[in-house]
């Protein structure tokens, strides 16, 4: 069994006194594709929130590869291998796909404030390193050299999806949050994209571990190694996707949705 990369004891986590996650505990094994499935307030973004430092839970712990990160904010986990994407875009519309790119390598960068003000030794070289690394391993690999020069907010909504995939991955992270990555895609667009989470998580340059939020069932029960099902911020069941679209729970969770489970796209 792999090494445990991610895990959550006992996360309990409220608003003004409503709930959105009850003693939740799971772990995330590295190199697995982990989706975490439920209805429309489940808690699903709550926890990836958690998980990424935007939210800390008010009882619970969060580790990474056994380190205690429940307090360390969103800067020190990403400094740590843990990249994020968001359910809706946070890119910089007026700025273009390779310096939105670029943004992501921030933390990879060492250079003093004197070297990058003037540009010149170390800052000039780490610059040069990163630029092929963008360039040669993320644009490539996402299929965006045409529109690497172009000003973000004029490209179509699934172009921009890219793109802040490309983003987090310019941080080189070890584990990527993917918050619902194909909402709003049409299938030629879903289908790249799951082809592209694949390849991030199986290529022997990437490897990358991915916990990922979706809504669309028949590419959750294709990709994923395990899934994890959440109902009003409480986890109903957990196992391989075989076992989670056969789960009695997780069929009466989604009601009228239950349907979408046993949709394939193989």
């Amino acid at each position: 069994m792999s090494e445990v990369i991610v895990e959550a004891r006992n996360i309990f986590l409220s608003f003004h006194g409503v709930a959105a996650l009850t003693n939740l505990s799971f772990q995330v094994r590295k190199g697995e594709i982990f989706s975490i499935i439920g209805p429309n307030g489940a808690g699903k973004t709550c926890l990836m929130n958690c998980m990424s430092g935007l939210y800390h839970p008010k009882q619970g712990r969060m580790f990474y590869k056994g380190q205690d990160m429940t307090n360390l904010s969103p800067h020190r986990r990403a400094s740590l291998g843990i990249a994020r994407t968001f359910q809706k875009i946070e890119l910089f519309k007026g700025m273009t796909v390779l310096d939105n790119i670029r943004l992501g390598r921030h933390i990879h960068l060492r250079s003093g404030l004197v070297s990058s003000a003037i540009y010149w030794g170390k800052a000039s070289k780490e610059e040069v390193k990163s630029r092929e690394f963008i360039e040669e391993e993320i644009i490539d690999l996402l299929e965006i050299q045409a529109v690497r020069n172009e000003v973000t907010g004029g490209l179509p909504y699934g172009m921009q999806k890219r793109i802040e995939l490309a983003r987090a991955l310019a941080l080189q992270p070890e584990v990527i949050l993917l918050d619902e990555p194909l909402a709003g895609l049409n299938l030629e667009e879903v289908e790249e994209m799951a082809r592209f989470i694949i390849d991030v998580n199986e290529d022997e340059r990437w490897k990358v571990t991915c916990v990922l939020v979706e809504h669309d069932m028949g590419v959750v029960m294709d990709l994923s190694d395990r899934v994890m099902a959440l109902n009003f911020g409480v986890k109903i069941a957990e196992g391989t996707a075989s076992e989670i679209q056969d789960n009695p729970e997780v069929v009466q969770a989604y009601l009228g949705e239950a349907e979408d489970l046993y949709v394939s796209r193989r």
